[in-house]
């Protein structure tokens, strides 16, 4: 006999809280095998391909493509023991078709998967309308129209919706009693939300079933309802003040959700200039005696020596020297403690913009990198978040970060302290400029560095040393020598 149990979304690690359907990978009546990924979700810091603990037919997802859902919240249900999965078949080692499976317990953080859920109470056909008044919501049964394949368990009677739950029953309005056909509490909330009574709908979906589509269809019709009337009504007044009311409606303003990265970073950067009194200096440096270190470099490993050395990577490598003399910039401070955190190794983050926004990836331990490690590691997270797939870890934990937003044609900026770190590199551009060098006017590769520090963890002095330290490796590559 199937067991119907519930797939939960798991804990996805570092303080998330919730997570946007981005696509979902299975529809109502695939066959899943454990640890197959049924859904990808996308969360403040990356997309992410949620893989399921059961092996099974899927009988009910829980929320459409766009929706935001809490951790903790049902995200579809599975009848397992119904069909022969190819991962939790007996011929392949699983369970019977009689016994529930325990799950592989391989999923995301804070997901147990350990012991089978309770098995639940199946409703009978003749229960129906009387426990309908007290049955739960249920979940968005993803192709609602489309019948479940003939394998697929029979979880619940010929009379109850395709997840297997009871609709909420309410009076009867012109003599229509019993349950109204709706399982997906998001078309109950658009209902609600738009004062539209379900009661009054005849659904298009199997059996009478309420969909999205009926609930906008009734909406539309309330709309131009209101309009025509809204027209009868003010045809007089037209008349008479057309003039007055030309151009009077303006268009309305476009509102788009603060959420995912975009409300990840807004959060962010709001705390930032809540809690960190910040400061910013900066100098402009002659930067030709880098680039021709690094064309030296590059042509000394020869065409097939290995991946060439970028800018960022040298300031990078710049950046973890700097911070081994001025120590009191690679910190956090504890508020609660009123205490400075010097920390002991240097977690490099660098600004990425990808399609998805503005993100930090981290470069682990740069401290202990040279330019070459460090250039190869950011080229692989940079790869990583064109195509969305870092993952949280890789976001987080950064101790200093370097931005270069010279790749967008500019030459400065007052950057925002990546919280709750304590200062930020930024680098603008690399331009032709005139430039007085030994004593005569000359045209010179110059760039701008701006450096933003919280000023609760060190004065002037030395960010002003550590600035001015980075400049003189950029204007004389030598002096990086002395801490190789």
């Amino acid at each position: 006999m199937a067991q119907v149990l519930e797939f939960k979304l798991p804990d996805l690690g570092e303080g998330l809280t919730e997570a946007e359907i981005v696509r979902w990978l299975v529809e109502v009546g695939d066959v899943v095998a454990i640890d197959q990924p049924v859904v990808e979700v996308e969360t403040a810091k990356a997309m992410v391909e949620v893989p399921c603990p059961y092996g099974g037919v899927v009988t009910a997802r829980f929320g459409e493509e766009g929706t935001e859902l809490p951790v903790g919240a049902p995200l579809l249900t599975v009848a397992v023991g119904a069909t022969e999965a190819p991962a939790s078949s007996p011929a392949n080692g699983g369970p019977a078709a009689d016994e529930p499976s325990a799950g592989s317990g391989n999923v995301l953080v804070g997901y147990g998967t350990g012991a089978p859920a309770a098995r639940r109470r199946r409703i009978r056909p003749e229960r129906v309308g009387a426990n309908a008044a007290s049955a739960p919501a249920v979940p968005v049964a993803a192709s609602a129209s489309a019948p479940a394949p003939a394998s697929a368990p029979a979880v619940a009677p010929a009379s109850v919706p395709v997840s297997g739950r009871a609709p909420v029953a309410v009076g009867g309005v012109n003599g229509r009693q019993g349950p109204v056909a709706v399982v997906s509490p998001l078309v109950r909330r658009l209902a609600r939300e738009h004062e539209i009574d379900l009661r009054e709908l005849t659904g298009s979906g199997p059996d009478g079933l309420i969909l999205r589509a009926d609930v906008d269809s009734a909406i539309r019709r309330a709309g131009e309802a209101m309009e025509a009337e809204a027209r009868t009504v003010a045809e007089p007044v037209a008349v008479q003040a057309s003039t007055a009311l030309a151009g009077a409606v303006a268009p309305a303003a476009e509102r788009i959700p603060l959420r995912g990265v975009r409300g990840a970073v807004a959060d962010k950067l709001s705390r930032s200039r809540t809690e960190i009194p910040d400061a910013t200096c900066w100098v402009d440096a002659d930067a030709t005696e880098l680039m021709a270190a690094r064309a030296a470099m590059n042509a000394a490993s020869g065409p097939s020596g290995g991946p060439k050395v970028s800018v960022l990577a040298l300031l990078a490598r710049i950046c973890t020297a700097a911070l081994a003399r001025y120590p009191e910039l690679n910190s956090t401070v504890d508020t609660a403690a009123r205490e400075i955190v010097r920390l002991p190794g240097v977690h490099l983050g660098f600004a990425a913009q990808t399609e998805r926004g503005l993100v930090v990836p981290v470069v682990r331990d740069a401290h202990t990198r040279n330019a070459e490690s460090i250039g190869a590691e950011i080229a692989r997270l940079t790869e990583l978040a064109r195509t969305g797939k870092l993952s949280p870890a890789q976001l987080t934990g950064g101790t200093f970060t370097l931005n270069n937003y010279g790749v967008f044609g500019v030459d400065g900026s007052t950057p925002i302290i990546n919280h709750p770190e304590a200062a930020m590199l930024g680098v603008g551009r690399i331009m032709p400029k005139p430039w007085v060098h030994n004593g005569e006017l000359a045209v010179r590769q110059v760039v701008q560095l701006s450096l933003t520090f919280d000023h609760r963890v060190c004065d002037g002095g030395t960010a002003g040393g550590f600035l001015r330290y980075v400049a003189d490796c950029v204007e004389q590559p030598a002096v990086l020598l002395r801490t190789l």
